[in-house]
């Protein structure tokens, strides 16, 4: 492991105010009986469950499945559960189930490897059509790739525990490099997002809440008219994000305090900000005019259920009709749930408001996800964005072109066919340097979502000028956090000491988020830029970052950050230690071999280089830039 070095000085976390305790759901159903029995068979409750009779649903029975090289074999035995795993490599291993997750439309199972490290098993259960299927059809890995389902990116702790428990901490020890994972509660409970009750069981007795909690005694209100605290709350979970810190934050902690959500990056979604890979809906919601209205998420959906609040179209015509929502008054008050207006016949999939305006795509091989950036289809983009779009998910024997004809023929008049973000982003994608004058212009301009304008700065960094860098400054003191964030490597060109002036400042941010950009940001500025105040700030900030960092040690990404830093910093030995705990950690990360391979030529000569590299070839025998260093440091 990356140990203590001249890189990192581990700080003393702060202390903190003493939260309430958790007391569990059970507490909670005695007074709250109809809420606990909407909550009880919900995917909440259910999102993490002990095995038993009534939670596993496959049949194992003496089933098998095999996939690629890879077969299991799944029995019962009394009340515990086994698969015996045969692997591509021919070794065999008996687990014990530990853990079930989920209940529909599929069933994922857990299996301890070693104590405390819960792993998600590729081999999954189909509910609907009682049979398992593979998770990953198109891998068949051996188990040392970091893919495998008994690899870093397969950790349940780590990838997955915390938003389907309450309460809960991995506990990664780094020298043991072992999980004694805590949580309060099994499930997402009450508790997960009303906060720890035990302060509310004591104001039922007539017991006032203590400074810092709200007059129930919890850390968090959650009251439909706070719609940016019930999003926040939910957006924990339900978005794309890297966490700061180890587990579940308590509940009412602002989210960019607790997490850095991905923006609307290549590879996670379409250039106009369209879901691709599994974005877990926050990122799509930003972009749309029903958050900026200040719609959230109990509008659509019954919290403790976790259902709909109504059937299909009847969601939408909450607002969406003649009568409009007093809650609402900006709608345009009008008929939507007919056919003059949805073009499709009354009933059928096509007149439904999801079909057109929340584009449906499959993760998890059957788990149907919608894009809940409630958008306009606008085939008429396809071309330049390469966007889908609803019409042609539907009509798939038709163009895009022919949709957009269709969409012009019913709705000549539309004042929602003008220039999109898409498009920019779309060219900044190919072509950053040719795109930067509307990478700018989008980045400042107030009336786009915040996610948009930070993916514009975001896209902006390669083609990025002096003369950016000053007219984006302003950005600095954005009220979008996300913004502000994606601002602070915009002061990249400047001087060290015109960085350090301006980026110092947000070093005490309200907002942890930011604070972090910030941090990483001037983890390179020499010393003497700095005023002997700015070097006190700058202490506190860098001291935030490796806190930071120090609860994420399990993850082989952030292992890439600590030897991007020690690069920056010069520092070759403390690189070399994080690259090489990268490719320990996960072999087939080809960025860090390389850089890996190029640090110890510098720090350990040729002939040390050339050894490591012999053995990064062995994993990656046609990886490019390795073939490169091959006729550069020979056999």
């Amino acid at each position: 492991m990356l140990r203590l070095s001249c890189l990192l000085v581990w700080l003393a976390a702060p202390v903190l105010a003493q939260a309430p305790d958790y007391v569990g759901s059970a507490a909670c159903t005695g007074c709250h009986t109809e809420e606990a029995a909407a909550w009880s068979g919900s995917h909440h409750a259910l999102a993490w469950t002990e095995p038993g009779p009534d939670t596993v649903l496959a049949d194992f029975e003496g089933t098998e499945f095999s996939h690629g090289g890879m077969s299991a074999r799944f029995r019962r035995e009394g009340a515990e559960y086994f698969a015996t795993v045969t692997e591509a490599d021919g070794s065999v291993t008996d687990y014990r189930l530990h853990s079930v997750a989920g209940i529909a439309p599929l069933q994922q199972y857990l299996f301890e490897t070693e104590p405390g490290r819960q792993q998600s098993f590729d081999l999954v259960w189909d509910v609907a059509r009682r049979q398992w299927y593979p998770l990953y059809p198109d891998q068949d890995l051996p188990p040392d790739d970091g893919l495998h389902w008994t690899g870093p990116y397969k950790n349940w702790n780590a990838r997955c525990a915390e938003c389907h428990a309450t309460g809960y901490s991995r506990n990664y020890r780094t020298q043991s490099q072992r999980y004694e994972p805590r949580m309060a509660e099994i499930g997402v409970g009450c508790e997960a997002c009303h906060g720890p009750g035990s302060a509310h069981v004591e104001w039922t007795t007539g017991k006032a809440p203590d400074e810092g909690l709200d007059s129930f005694g919890f850390t968090v209100t959650l009251d439909a008219a706070q719609s940016e605290t019930l999003v926040q709350q939910c957006a924990g979970c339900h978005s794309r994000r890297e966490p700061l810190a180890d587990g579940n934050p308590l509940p009412g902690t602002a989210y960019h305090d607790a997490y850095t959500l991905s923006l609307l990056r290549p590879g996670l979604y379409h250039a106009d900000g369209q879901i691709l890979d599994e974005v877990y809906v926050y990122g799509s919601f930003l972009q749309s005019r029903m958050y900026a209205r200040g719609v959230s998420c109990v509008n659509c959906h019954e919290p403790h259920g976790a259902t709909l609040k109504a059937e299909g179209n009847a969601v939408c015509t909450q607002c969406h009709s003649p009568a409009g929502n007093p809650a609402f008054p900006s709608l345009r008050l009008a008929e939507y749930d007919t056919p003059l207006h949805t073009q499709h016949a009354p009933d059928s999939d096509g007149a439904q408001c999801k079909s057109c305006h929340m584009i449906v795509r499959t993760y998890m091989g059957i788990d149907e996800r919608r894009d809940h950036s409630f958008r306009i289809p606008r085939p008429d983009l396809g071309a330049e964005t390469g966007g889908p779009d609803a019409c042609t998910d539907c009509h798939a024997d038709k163009d895009q072109d022919w949709a957009a004809e269709k969409i012009g023929e019913w709705f000549p008049n539309s004042d929602r066919r003008g220039p999109h973000y898409g498009q920019v982003l779309a060219r900044a994608t190919t072509d950053p340097d040719a795109a930067a004058g509307d990478l700018v212009a989008l980045a400042l301009d107030g009336e786009q979502p915040g996610i948009v304008r930070a993916t514009a700065l975001f896209l902006l960094q390669p083609a990025l000028t002096v003369d950016d860098a000053e007219l984006l400054t302003p950005l600095l003191a954005d009220p979008d956090p996300l913004v502000r964030a994606g601002a602070v490597a915009m002061q990249r060109p400047l001087s060290p000491e015109a960085r350090a002036a301006r980026l110092i400042p947000l070093l005490q941010d309200p907002l942890k988020a930011v604070r972090i950009a910030a941090a990483k940001e001037l983890i390179d500025l020499p010393h003497g830029a700095l005023t002997r105040s700015q070097a006190a700030i700058w202490r506190e900030g860098a001291g935030e970052l490796q806190r930071s960092l120090a609860t994420r040690l399990d993850f082989p990404e952030t292992h890439l950050v600590l030897g991007g830093m020690a690069l920056r910093l010069r520092n070759m030995p403390a690189a070399a230690r994080a690259f090489r705990e990268v490719v320990e950690m996960d072999p087939q990360r080809a960025e860090a071999w390389p850089i890996l391979i190029e640090v110890t030529e510098l720090t350990e000569g040729r002939d040390a280089a050339r050894r490591l590299l012999r053995q990064a070839l062995s994993v990656l025998p046609e990886d490019p830039r390795l073939r490169q260093l091959s006729m550069r440091l020979g056999p």
